[in-house]
């Protein structure tokens, strides 16, 4: 048998103690285990990718960035100035190639990465931070194919390193004040949620907003029909179905419209004439998602993104007490959050203002913290809650099993619409550890 060289004999022995850690008793951190130094890379400096690092820089305490990789020099430099402006040593940049991140991730003084580069490539890098040692907070959606769910999963299990998916509405303080009402009861047996994700993105994410250039999202639309972008509809609602903990997925089917909201958006902008407002899209513009669950309760997800409309998520949460709507009532002049509590709220029928309800049931995750408003604070608050797991080698608040499946939903769409809406079964990811497994997001 050949001798371990250093590096895989540091590898080795991280993820034995990682495993170690996490099948031990939780022992609250000392003072010192607090103020504990967590090293941290990031790949991918893109927009996202800074906006991530200066939440980092700026909210989350004892945190030193020693690595960051792009193959776009002017983003890699962007990144290396934000580091030394906070009075940290300037960076070592990785950026020959796309398989730059490799070499970062052999370095022996990284805890943890960051990984925000387009979507295709979150899951090897996210493998690859794993067998690295290194635990992984990977950028929505953390996979794109069925393989993609089971390599996190199985890579996972076998390093035993973490692997977060940085879902910032899981995160929402609304949205887990609503989690706190749901866990004392207050709204009953939940039974049914809606949840979307209804964003126009066609002049930003997908194509440059005055040129109309391709950007490296819209092939997604020219290949694929499907459920685009699942876990910001996904994430809040994980927790309050109690999905892997309790219950979960069983099939799901999935209908999208035809496609003409894209090829209109380059008509009113550019004109007929522009190669875009006759190209051929695979992308329904809106794609319509039903979940039945093992436990017979039921979620309908809408993927709408390239149609003119405002922001929404149009949460809603039923249960056999009351209800909680992101979107406010159907009556005129209803709050945009409402809720209806039976027996509780005044009125026959009627909805009244969600903000007491939020008030009183604030999550202890939002109490007394200095959270920001990138996203609402969202992003403060999930970068300081992985980087504690990071720092006490705990396991982060959303686990591989619950990222990949707030994200499977993507390509099962693809493969319901294809066959004219069929239902598809769900794998388990858990292998049945979901009838067992207690809550553990938020608790």
């Amino acid at each position: 048998m050949a001798p371990l060289n250093r590096r895989d004999f540091l590898k080795a022995n991280t993820a034995a103690a990682l495993g170690l850690a996490l099948a031990s008793i939780k022992i609250k951190p000392t003072f010192a285990a607090q103020d504990k130094i967590v090293k941290v890379g990031f790949i991918g400096t893109g927009n996202r990718g800074r906006s991530l690092m200066g939440v980092m820089l700026n909210y989350v305490k004892n945190v030193e960035i020693p690595a960051v990789c792009d193959i776009n020099k002017q983003n890699l430099a962007a990144a290396q100035n934000m580091v030394t402006s906070k009075g940290q040593k300037k960076p070592q940049g990785y950026f020959e190639d796309e398989y730059a991140y490799k070499k970062l991730l052999e370095r022996d003084d990284l805890d943890a990465v960051i990984i925000a580069t387009p979507w295709d490539w979150h899951t090897p890098m996210a493998v690859d931070a794993m067998k690295a040692g290194k635990y992984a907070g990977v950028e929505v959606p953390c996979t794109w194919t069925l393989k993609d769910c089971w390599d996190l999963v199985n890579t996972h299990e076998k390093t035993k390193v973490p692997c977060m998916m940085l879902e910032n509405w899981s995160f929402r303080k609304d949205n887990l004040a609503v989690l706190n009402m749901i866990r004392k009861g207050l709204l009953g047996d939940i039974i049914h949620c809606h949840c979307a994700h209804s964003h126009d993105c066609v002049d930003h994410w997908f194509f440059d907003k005055e040129t109309g250039d391709d950007k490296w999202g819209a092939k997604f639309l020219v290949k694929h029909n499907r459920d685009q972008y699942p876990s910001h509809q996904l994430g809040p609602v994980f927790s309050w179905l109690d999905i892997g903990c309790g219950d979960y997925y069983d099939y799901l089917t999935s209908t999208a419209s035809k496609s003409f909201g894209i090829n209109d958006s380059f008509v009113r902008r550019f004109g007929p004439d522009h190669p875009n407002a006759k190209r051929k899209f695979a992308q329904g513009d809106i794609v319509t998602t039903v979940i039945k669950t093992k436990k017979g309760k039921t979620i309908v997800i809408n993927y709408d993104m390239q149609v003119p409309r405002p922001y929404a998520n149009r949460w809603m949460v039923q249960g056999t007490r009351g209800l909680y709507n992101e979107m406010g009532g159907d009556t005129a002049g209803a709050e945009r959050k409402s809720v209806y509590i039976a027996d509780k709220t005044p009125g026959h029928y009627q909805w009244e203002p969600f903000a007491p309800y939020e008030k009183e049931y604030e999550h202890k995750w939002t109490k007394s913290r200095d959270l920001g408003d990138s996203h609402g604070g969202t992003d403060p608050l999930e970068l300081m809650l992985f980087v504690e797991a990071v720092r006490n080698k705990t396991q982060t608040p959303i686990d591989v099993y619950d990222s990949v499946a707030m994200c499977v939903t993507g390509p099962l769409s693809e493969k319901s619409i294809a066959s004219g809406s069929k239902p598809v079964k769900v794998p388990d990811f858990t292998r049945g550890k979901w009838k067992t497994k207690k809550p553990a997001f938020g608790v």
